[in-house]
């Protein structure tokens, strides 16, 4: 059956795994990551956390992402993306309970590294479905719909754990972990049962036209072989890896303490983040169709550049409030970009691995930043250096990305 012949299903399957996906993005990045830097103000107070403290909690969680990242191509060998997923989440789940019940920091260290390893888990092969379900020409709109999930989840903690705060007091905090858990237990039900592995479990062609031709870095003679295309793309991932998750690690920190914002201000400043984050994915990841991939990662890295810039030059309340519009606007394009350029130059059968690989290098940058930042904040009192050293970082990405080779079939030249 074609994937876009009239007579095929009125709405294509691969679009409920893209639903699917935004809520199973939700759960695993959205609320087990970016809505700690809402919780990181209050349960820091009441766990009498240090800066460097919270930077150990941030790459704890990050370094069991790490680790998922190892484990992934292994366990997809003996397990289908569906169950892997789903175990994913029901950890993350169990962990989030676990930390609303916690008492000290080593206990949270402890936890929020577990659930690290089920972001890692359910997010990496629900990137690797993309490539199943949809060809090169829609691969880079169905990915940017998915990573939305993450600015769904921002909104929503920018606005209920407050609350929760101004309800419960010193106990908000723990209330909060314990509502996301129940959120996160609620989307792996969802995703178990309605997420498929491949078209062919529905009897459907993956969406988009076919006939289309793949990228073979084998076949390539000179300087772009499939090594060098994947230590690019790494290296790219890497950058971003380490530069966003500080900003939105310690951003809501930074607005509280260092520009004297009420918690409630700050929290909306962060839903304002996940207001613009939902257009990111889909604008980028459309645009990288239309331009190409070194194209669209071009401008979310020029984007992202001027974004840290404006939060560690202390220019005042209204560069902050510009760089949080930024911010927000690129926030998720690069993992839809990254989840289309992988698809597009290794082809179904190396995709898994191919984005592993990446995913590795992105999982390095983002256990090392928060730490890093967290050092240099406590000794500094600012985290103005990390935001400036992370523009420093975006801004050579801008020309990494330039020296990425188009597909030869030209599809994606402007």
């Amino acid at each position: 059956m074609k994937a876009d012949s009239p007579s095929s299903h009125r709405v294509h399957y691969g679009w409920i795994i893209v639903a699917v996906g935004t809520l199973t993005i939700v759960a695993c990045l959205g609320l087990a990551r970016f809505a700690f830097g809402m919780l990181l103000p209050s349960m820091g107070t009441a766990l009498q956390l240090s800066y460097d403290q919270m930077g150990l909690l941030g790459t704890a969680n990050f370094a069991g992402y790490l680790t998922a990242v190892g484990l992934t191509p292994f366990l997809l060998r003996q397990l289908t993306p569906r169950i892997l997923i789903a175990a994913g989440l029901l950890l993350i789940a169990l962990c989030m309970t676990g930390i609303s019940l916690s008492q000290g920091f080593l206990a949270v260290l402890s936890l929020y590294t577990l659930v690290g390893i089920g972001s890692g888990l359910a997010n990496i092969p629900l990137m690797v479905l993309v490539s199943y379900w949809f060809r090169r020409e829609r691969r880079g709109r169905a990915a940017g719909f998915i990573v939305i999930g993450s600015g769904f989840a921002i909104m929503l903690s920018g606005f209920l754990i407050p609350r929760l705060n101004a309800l419960y007091g010193d106990t908000g905090w723990r209330i909060s972990w314990a509502v996301l858990a129940a959120l996160v237990l609620a989307i792996a039900l969802i995703a178990a049962l309605f997420i498929r592995n491949h078209p062919q479990e529905k009897g459907l062609e993956p969406v988009g036209k076919a006939g289309g031709s793949c990228y073979d870095p084998s076949e390539t003679h000179g300087p772009y072989r499939a090594g060098q295309i994947l230590a690019r793309l790494g290296a790219l991932y890497f950058a971003f890896g380490a530069t966003y998750v500080i900003y939105g690690t310690f951003i809501v920190t930074t607005l509280i303490e260092e520009y004297g914002f009420a918690e409630q201000t700050a929290g909306h400043f962060w839903s304002w983040v996940g207001f613009f984050s939902l257009f990111s994915g889909v604008v980028f990841g459309t645009l990288s169709d239309h331009i190409g991939r070194k194209g669209g990662l071009m401008a979310v890295f020029s984007v992202q550049t001027l974004a840290y810039l404006l939060a560690g030059a202390k220019l005042g309340t209204a560069a902050m409030s510009a760089s949080v519009v930024l911010y927000g606007v690129a926030a998720f394009a690069i993992p839809a970009i990254m989840a289309a350029a992988i698809g597009d130059y290794l082809g179904q059968a190396r995709a898994a691995a191919g984005f592993s690989f990446i995913t590795f290098c992105f999982a390095i940058g983002q256990t090392l930043g928060p730490a890093l930042a967290g050092v240099v904040a406590e000794h500094s009192g600012s985290f103005s250096s990390s935001y400036l050293g992370s523009a420093a970082l975006t801004a050579t990405a801008v020309a990494v990305a330039l020296a990425l080779p188009a597909p030869p079939d030209g599809s994606h030249t402007p």
